[in-house]
């Protein structure tokens, strides 16, 4: 199926929580300009960690430097992917060796562990002397898109590269583009469950990329109370293509497919086949509050399970149920669930298509 995700962007991504600011700066020139996102990551008693990602939107950048003020008496202890330190209430976060170049429209991402309250969020930075001010940003309006290129224009993150990705809410998108023989594809995003991506892939075989959103739980099964699911997507009339969940396990040994839609020559892995394609090991199974086909194979690296249903553009699932009926059937034990991610597989596309996610939640306890 896909190649595993390989996050490249330096971030160290645990478990991801709720508090994001999102802040761009007015260039202080044409070739000078920055947008920071700081994101908790996790709190306890007494500390905090969180993540940073700078976009430089000047020239391309060698080295950098970011300064911000925390108001809530809170200190870095420890930190990766920069050279951090603190005066202070001031803290000033320089690249490390390996990760001072920036390109234009570029980003890089480091991460800390903090004592105090994670709260007051830092709302004001500089790069490299630029001033980065302006207030949190959670567009949730949609807005018209430019007819060029797909991309609202209220998109708040937008990115081209093979592997990049971004941090918001808790939740990480990858544009992921994986397969050989890929075209081109854009992702954009107006926060982490509303996002979508601009792809034009050729039709040949195999899959090009998988665009996505997801959390990283790292629970076992038995361990989770709950794991639910909302979506609503709009998807091309015509490509290649499936709407699924990806969901991995015992550090991706398993890997759970969640179809909701598909089109064109795409299918799931399987035992057997016949002149029809995949054959099911289970017709008309109803678990999670839907109904499925389920197929069981390898892709040579991990076991692969799919579930099927007939093409929908929205729905809620109990994935919880779903994993329950493979540990109840005797399909694995009690796996360790990695990472949950939804987003589009795309074998190919019709010439400039679009995918969007209007809206989606992940939740579990």
């Amino acid at each position: 199926m896909r190649r595993r995700q390989i996050a490249l962007s330096l971030t160290a991504v645990a478990s991801l929580a709720a508090a994001v600011g999102l802040v761009t700066a007015m260039p202080a020139s044409a070739a000078a300009g920055c947008s920071v996102t700081y994101a908790v990551s996790s709190s306890w008693p007494g500390g905090f960690g969180a993540n940073v990602t700078i976009r430089n939107l000047g020239d391309p950048l060698s080295s950098w430097t970011l300064v911000w003020s925390y108001g809530g008496g809170q200190t870095v202890t420890q930190a990766w992917n920069t050279s951090l330190t603190q005066s202070g209430s001031t803290v000033t976060a320089r690249n490390a060796g390996y990760n001072g170049s920036v390109a234009t429209n570029g980003t890089v991402s480091f991460g800390f562990n903090g004592s105090g309250n994670s709260t007051p969020v830092p709302t004001a930075f500089t790069l490299n002397g630029t001033t980065c001010t302006g207030g949190t940003t959670n567009p949730t309006s949609p807005a018209p898109s430019n007819p060029s290129t797909g991309v609202p224009s209220d998109a708040v993150w937008v990115d081209s590269g093979q592997w990049a990705n971004w941090t918001n809410n808790g939740y990480i998108l990858y544009n992921n583009i994986w397969g050989s023989g890929a075209g081109t594809q854009t992702i954009w995003a107006r926060s982490g469950t509303n996002w979508g991506v601009v792809a034009n892939h050729p039709r040949t075989s195999g899959v090009k990329s998988y665009p996505n959103t997801g959390k990283t739980l790292n629970r076992t099964l038995s361990s989770l109370n709950s794991l639910t699911s909302s979506f609503n997507v709009s998807v091309p009339s015509s490509g290649d293509y499936s709407t699924t969940y990806d969901i991995w396990a015992n550090n991706h040994a398993y890997e759970v497919m969640i179809w909701t839609n598909q089109a064109g020559a795409v299918g799931p892995i399987a035992e057997s086949y016949d002149a029809n394609g995949a054959v099911p090991n289970v017709r008309n199974l109803s678990v999670g509050g839907h109904t499925w086909n389920v197929y069981r194979g390898s892709n040579g690296a991990n076991a692969v399970f799919s579930f099927i249903r007939t093409n929908t553009s929205s729905g809620t699932i109990d994935i919880r149920a779903v994993l329950n009926w493979l540990r109840t059937n005797g399909w694995w034990g009690d796996v360790t669930i990695g990472e949950a991610q939804f987003g589009f597989e795309i074998s190919g596309t019709a010439g400039q298509s679009n995918f969007t996610v209007n809206s989606f939640s992940l939740n579990y306890s």
